[in-house]
């Protein structure tokens, strides 16, 4: 079973490759740009936007892909983990305009209280940031109101990226949540 999964990640990940948009450059193009580095200005890039999670049904954009063997002992799910594929768009409504995806992988990291450990890429498919990402990784506490979550780097014009998200709750049912994002980074 774990060789087939293996298998069958590796095609996967084989046959996304032509169509993951993406403006990187060339060894040659990176090299200049760390060559001209010096010369380069420090910006900083306020976000705004909506994460739109969904754990079950039709429209499901996040997978149970692992479970401790104490999952369903704890009151917290500990080692329950999750992968996902998530909209982001401009305003709460799932119908506004997408402006990219959350990609990547949450698990309960916690036996004291439902925390996750995220490890979150925003893939900008829209707009000035088109092709850029944003990485995030870290710790959300998602019982509280707002979390603050650490930006630990970036590509496209996000470049050498560090910074802040917090994350707020807009909505949350049993089978999706709504999560707000307001994110200051500082690029090159």
């Amino acid at each position: 079973m774990k060789c087939e999964t293996a298998v069958l990640m590796l095609c996967l990940t084989v046959i996304a490759i032509p169509w993951v948009r993406s403006i990187s450059e060339g060894p040659k193009q990176v090299e200049e740009w760390f060559r001209n580095f010096s010369l380069k200005k420090q910006k900083v890039t306020k976000l705004h936007f909506y994460f739109h999670d969904t754990t079950t049904g039709p429209s499901q954009t996040a997978f149970q892909i692992a479970e401790s063997n104490v999952s369903s002992t704890t009151i917290t799910q500990f080692g329950r983990t999750f992968m996902f594929d998530n909209p982001l768009t401009v305003g709460p409504d799932a119908r506004s305009t997408r402006i990219g995806k959350g990609q990547g992988f949450f698990g309960a990291a916690s036996f004291e209280e439902p925390r996750f450990l995220m490890n979150l890429n925003f893939v900008f498919t829209q707009g000035r940031y088109n092709g850029s990402t944003l990485q995030f990784l870290g710790t959300n506490p998602i019982l509280h109101r707002v979390r603050e979550m650490s930006i630990v780097g970036g590509t496209g014009v996000f470049r050498l990226a560090s910074g802040v998200a917090t994350a707020q709750t807009y909505f949350l049912n049993a089978t999706s949540s709504i999560i707000e994002y307001n994110i200051v980074v500082v690029h090159y």
